[in-house]
């Protein structure tokens, strides 16, 4: 399996919690990244805050310009502007790694599985962008605020995508950011990640916990992988 290193990174959504915190993380890691929002001057804006005592600045532009310069897309917005975020930008994800972070989360409830009738978010991107873009799911479970930090985050990253080389090139990324990437297999396996946020949310409701993630037991062959 080849892993392809992206020569830059897009993180569409990147003013938002998630969004910022993966953006910092990369930037940190020694990728080139830009952030995109539909407010071009709000991301130019969060950006230059980002790139405060950073030795690599993140830049900021349109969700359009980011889509289009970027080779490899994190989109990390709300359910709710999942669809309509991806539909605009279809043309430009063409042939391209798009990465979907998005839990279906339906407020009020957002402590109960609410699968979308596709069978999850990410099939639903996939459903959305053309066949040759290349969709693969991942960064469910993770804490955005503790991502946020310079800690050692205590969670692996599942990662879900039909494409093998791509699942590789984000199971990467997220080792690249002090997380541990591990294969989930294919695209619709991301159900299972995409359902357990909720789960998440309501035991750390239940049990005041700041930000639960998930770790996979077991001794782990990380040569073999896929």
């Amino acid at each position: 399996m080849q892993e392809q290193q992206p020569t830059s990174i897009g993180v569409i959504g990147g003013t938002g919690n998630l969004g910022a915190a993966l953006a910092t993380r990369l930037a940190k890691a020694g990728h080139a990244v830009m952030i995109g929002s539909r407010d071009a001057e709000r991301a130019h804006a969060v950006a230059q805050e980002l790139s405060t005592n950073l030795s690599k600045a993140i830049s900021g532009a349109s969700n359009d310009q980011v889509a289009e310069q970027a080779d490899l897309i994190i989109v990390s917005v709300p359910f709710a502007s999942q669809q309509s975020t991806l539909s605009a930008l279809a043309d430009k994800l063409k042939n391209k790694i798009v990465v979907d972070t998005c839990v279906p989360l339906m407020p009020p409830k957002v402590m109960r599985v609410q699968l979308p009738a596709e069978g999850s978010a990410a099939l639903r991107a996939q459903a959305v962008l053309d066949e040759s873009t290349r969709v693969v799911s991942a960064f469910h479970n993770v804490a955005a605020h503790k991502l946020a930090t310079d800690d050692q985050v205590e969670c692996d990253v599942l990662v879900f995508s039909d494409d093998k080389d791509a699942r590789a090139t984000v199971v990467g990324l997220a080792n690249d950011i002090g997380l541990r990437g591990l294969h989930g297999g294919a695209l619709a396996n991301s159900a299972a990640a995409e359902a357990l946020t909720s789960i998440l949310i309501f035991m750390n409701k239940t049990y005041k916990v700041d930000g639960a993630g998930i770790r996979i037991t077991g001794h782990f062959d990380l040569s073999s992988q896929g």
